[in-house]
């Protein structure tokens, strides 16, 4: 089983350190037991390491280690059969719904319930000796609206997914909670966004400084200010969404860019913005690295040992190279997002576009992404990549890419799966929430509310515009300059780009209810090696199903077998 380790805000220890030497250590249980977990310090703070393993993250949760992005045109999963395609082939149904989250979901909020109503007020007298009394006293006080905020979270990920559920805000029992009937969106996104404006200003600031009541155990993994404002904001910006938001409030964009700015507000208090480089996001060494952890307002750190893993490289590298499976392989449609250097998009008058070289002059997070034909990856390899037909990393051979590329981004390079390999694990942090993706939202928010580019609203200095060219150019890519509704294009190309595999094209789609016209197909790349040596390269387009009760997802059968009262989503 993989060790999972939250991260917030400075990328660091996880929250489970068995390396910590002091007597109020953590630990984790599997038990809820009050008796038990109140016996001592390092009880109460394992119970809560077990509530921050709930945190969704995704690199490959489905079958065979496929990305939910397969589910998308960002991508397609190599490995023909996988259960991602039950997603676009009419597979899904509530008897096969895709349920895990429904179930994890709930016994995480269940957990934070039970320590909220349970676990409050204790002193452990047996440790008031201690030097570090004070502050793991601290640290224990501020539990209470950690466990909170995950909970917030917990019900942020159901409603996504779901649209309204059952709001389960105390402790009860199985005949309880399978009485209960569905609080509507509107309701549980008002739950979420009231527990966040409550605990907002009572949670721990920062854990990176904590003045009197700093200790030597790190705990760079407990949620702060930041991460609550996070969430609280992104909330906002999907109860103004079409999916969410039927009759179209405006007024609800502009709760959103209000929340943004203040979260905006504390990051420019706590020194976090964009890093230098975007593909430093994903180093493994991110959370050792302040320049890079500036952007990371909260994350995920998954890996199996002390030493990391190879999870997300085994599961994606080439096939062809020793250890690749395929995988998650980049569609046409993504690789067509990225503009040309000159800001143009490949189909723009003046682009410069060359069909024949189309990987020459892109953006340069294409690169930093996608790994394209006559590519050297993974980078400690010396051979270039040939996805071509009949290439020793193309089709035919079992699992090659279908699509023409392969997945660049999420990977260390470095790593190799060979048995005598320099580099065999590597750490990999999953970017929940980051300051670029906030910039992105922020944009949306005011765009969508003010139906302008160029506007502020009261109490702002930055518009949709300002807000978008900041991570442009962070890659190096000059301005967006269009206006109106050709600004939203470049805006959602923007953000297909910017926050490709990081989880977010999936429910994107879905919250703007645009799944017919970027779902019912993808485009893959057919790519033949010519008698001179060069290449022709041959779009062709793959029919997807797509019907517009995906929005949203089945409630799982069971759950309406246990609970009557339980009204299964439209269409299905």
């Amino acid at each position: 089983m993989k060790t999972k380790y939250m991260l917030l805000p400075l990328v660091a220890l996880g929250i489970a350190a068995t390396s910590c030497k002091d007597e109020m250590d953590y630990h984790e249980y599997n038990v809820v037991d009050k008796d038990y977990v109140e016996l001592n310090f390092g009880n109460v703070g394992g119970f809560m390491t077990q509530l921050y393993k709930a945190v969704p993250y995704d690199f490959g949760n489905y079958s065979g280690g496929a990305m939910q992005a397969a589910a998308t045109d960002e991508a397609e999963f190599s490995q023909i059969g996988n259960s991602i395609e039950d997603f676009y082939n009419g597979g899904w149904t509530p008897t096969n719904a895709k349920s895990s989250y429904w179930t994890n979901m709930y016994t995480a909020i269940q957990a934070a319930n039970h320590y909220i109503d349970f676990f409050q007020g204790l002193n452990f007298d047996e440790l008031v000796l201690n030097p570090d009394y004070a502050g793991q006293m601290h640290r224990y006080e501020n539990y209470v609206y950690e466990a909170r905020f995950l909970r917030a979270y917990y019900y942020f990920i159901l409603n996504r997914q779901y649209g309204g559920v059952p709001i389960i805000d105390h402790q009860m029992s199985a005949a309880e909670i399978n009485s209960l009937s569905r609080n509507t969106s509107d309701e549980v996104f008002d739950f979420i966004m009231n527990e966040c404006g409550d605990i907002k200003d009572k949670i721990i600031r920062s854990y990176s400084d904590l003045g009197d009541y700093a200790i030597t155990q790190t705990e760079s993994g407990r949620a702060g200010k930041i991460a609550v404002l996070a969430l609280r904001a992104q909330a906002a910006l999907y109860w103004a969404s079409p999916l969410f938001n039927p009759d179209g409030d405006k007024n609800r964009y502009k709760i959103a860019a209000d929340y943004y700015k203040e979260l905006f507000d504390e990051c420019q208090y706590q020194g976090k913005g964009l890093t230098a480089k975007y593909a430093n996001l994903w180093d493994p060494n991110s959370f050792n690295n302040p320049e890079i952890e500036k952007e990371l307002l909260f994350c995920f750190r998954y890996y199996s040992s002390a030493n990391g893993d190879h999870y997300v490289e085994q599961h994606n590298y080439p096939v062809g190279i020793e250890g690749g499976t395929g995988g998650t392989c980049p569609t046409q449609n993504l690789v067509d997002a990225y503009d040309m250097l000159n800001g143009k998009g490949i189909n723009e008058a003046g682009s410069g576009y060359d069909p024949k070289n189309p990987y020459a002059n892109r953006d340069p997070r294409l690169a930093a992404t996608v790994a394209v034909n006559g590519d050297v990856w993974p980078s400690y390899q010396t051979a270039a990549l040939q996805t071509y037909q009949g290439g020793v990393n193309g089709q035919p051979l079992t699992n090659a890419t279908t699509t023409g590329y392969y997945l660049k981004k999420l990977c260390n390079g470095a790593l190799s799966l060979a048995s005598n390999g320099r580099v065999t694990n590597s750490f990999h942090t999953y970017l929940n929430f980051r300051y670029g993706g906030a910039l992105l939202d922020y944009a949306e928010a005011v765009y969508q509310y003010t139906g302008s580019a160029d506007a502020t609203l009261p109490g702002h200095t930055m518009t949709a515009r300002q807000a978008v060219n900041q991570v442009r150019n962070r890659a190096g890519m000059p301005d967006i300059t269009e206006n109106g509704e050709a600004f939203w294009a470049k805006y959602q190309k923007e953000r297909f780009v910017e926050l490709s595999f990081e989880g977010h094209r999936f429910w994107d789609v879905r919250r703007w209810k645009e799944g017919s016209k970027y779902f019912s197909s993808i485009t893959r790349m057919h790519i033949v090696k010519n008698a001179d040596g060069s290449f022709t390269y041959t779009p062709q387009q793959v029919s997807r199903q797509w019907n517009e009760r995906n929005n949203l997802f089945p409630i799982p059968q069971t759950e309406i077998t246990k609970n009557g009262n339980l009204k299964q989503n439209t269409g299905w």
